[in-house]
């Protein structure tokens, strides 16, 4: 049998992540078994892919022909600067043993949120920078950049993320990486939990139901969540954010928005947004459409790195429950979600990356069962009413 070409590391050798998507994509071997994370003495890492001992052939070469996919996500036991430093030291390991290709998946994309500098000329935004926004990073670096050029030097080919906001980061990184930088938009989790559970109720066409903008920068992606639910009487609102200080935001009902207040009365709410810090925006966003006494409010997000002072505001009534993915494993620690585990449910999505990997390697996919993701759910409610959504999804991901 010939040996696999691809080849799943993490940049920590026990991350329950990084072993899931290499289990999903048929990887037979153990993570801890092809890759050892040294440390010395002084506190050094030097990371060492694993070879036999008595095999004095082909040295420095081990991993000729292969591509070698580093999983990378946050923990809580390193910081993401020393998870970071691990990747580069990694792919310069698996280049300089002879690798063909290095593939980072990072699902949260390191720095994203630094993504200006003090100058025009320092990240790509669709509208030119006021003097306000240049002036917050006075003085500061660009790291975003400074990141994709290390990842570039250090020898990766190519990334692969989920759901980055930013930008001017998608820009910068197409560059860098010649157009080898993928960002994947979980829709289709989205879809299939909203169609197939209970988490919100309504009619057979939409009836009773509102997917909700909290600003213009997540407009696109809630109507095109809007397009695929193909739900045609629900409805559509988009709220409009002023930040007062970096925690006090002024939040409104956008005067483009298709639906104003007093038409949700009685409807079930989804506010869709990429990430949550301190949940100033998302618990007034929720206070403001609790005015008119819906049914209930659901937030649905992808990256939950919230701090302590967030998971104590999301607590709030305004909201009723909350609907995340993994991209963050620290979110399934039930210490991390305090108060709001018994309003949380957390889509694991290592098989969903998988099958976009093997998509995008141009390999032959994986039986995933009948389920694209996984669930980790607090809340003791029963969920499922029906699959009718999963196999349309799989044929989109395979159309042969």
């Amino acid at each position: 049998m010939p040996e696999p070409k691809y080849i799943v590391v993490g940049n920590s050798s026990d991350d329950p992540f990084a072993i899931d998507v290499a289990f999903a994509m048929g990887q037979s071997e153990d993570v801890a078994d092809l890759i050892s994370m040294k440390r010395f003495a002084n506190s050094e890492f030097c990371p060492r892919f694993i070879s036999d001992e008595q095999d004095f052939k082909e040295i420095g070469n081990k991993l000729r022909g292969k591509s070698i996919i580093i999983v990378s996500t946050s923990s809580l036991v390193l910081s993401r600067q020393s998870l970071a430093m691990r990747t580069l030291m990694i792919a310069r390991a698996a280049k300089e043993n002879g690798a063909a290709e290095v593939i980072l998946v990072e699902p949260d994309l390191y720095y994203s949120a630094q993504d200006r500098g003090p100058r025009q000329d320092l990240g790509e935004t669709l509208v030119e920078r006021a003097e306000k926004d240049l002036k917050k990073f006075d003085g500061q670096l660009f790291t975003a950049k400074l990141y994709a050029q290390m990842l570039k030097l250090a020898g990766v080919d190519r990334v692969l993320t989920v759901h980055n906001h930013s930008h001017s980061v998608q820009t910068m990184f197409s560059e860098v990486f010649e157009g080898n930088f993928y960002n994947l938009i979980p829709y289709g989790l989205y879809v299939d939990y909203l169609l197939n559970s209970n988490i919100v109720e309504y009619g057979e066409e939409g009836e009773g139901l509102v997917l909700c903008a909290p600003d213009k920068g997540a407009r696109e992606f809630v109507k095109e969540m809007f397009s695929r639910l193909g739900l045609k009487k629900a409805k559509f609102v988009l709220l409009d954010k002023e930040r007062i200080s970096e925690r006090k935001v002024e939040i409104t009902i956008h005067p483009e928005s298709e639906t104003k207040l007093e038409d949700i009365v009685g409807h079930d709410i989804v506010l869709f947004d990429d990430m949550v810090r301190t949940g100033s925006t998302v618990v007034q966003s929720c206070q403001l459409l609790k005015r008119v006494n819906p049914g209930k409010t659901v937030f649905a997000l992808t990256h939950f790195y919230a701090s302590e002072e967030g998971r104590v505001k999301m607590a709030n009534t305004a909201i009723d429950e909350i609907l995340t993915l993994n991209t963050i494993p620290t979110v399934l620690n039930r210490d991390v979600q305090g108060r709001l585990r018994k309003k949380m449910v957390v889509l694991k999505i290592e098989k969903w990356l998988a099958l976009n990997l093997c998509r995008i390697l141009d390999l032959t996919q994986p039986d995933m069962g009948d389920s694209l993701y996984a669930i980790d759910m607090s809340s003791k409610n029963s969920r499922w009413k029906h699959k009718i959504w999963l196999s349309e999804q799989l044929k989109a991901l395979n159309p042969t």
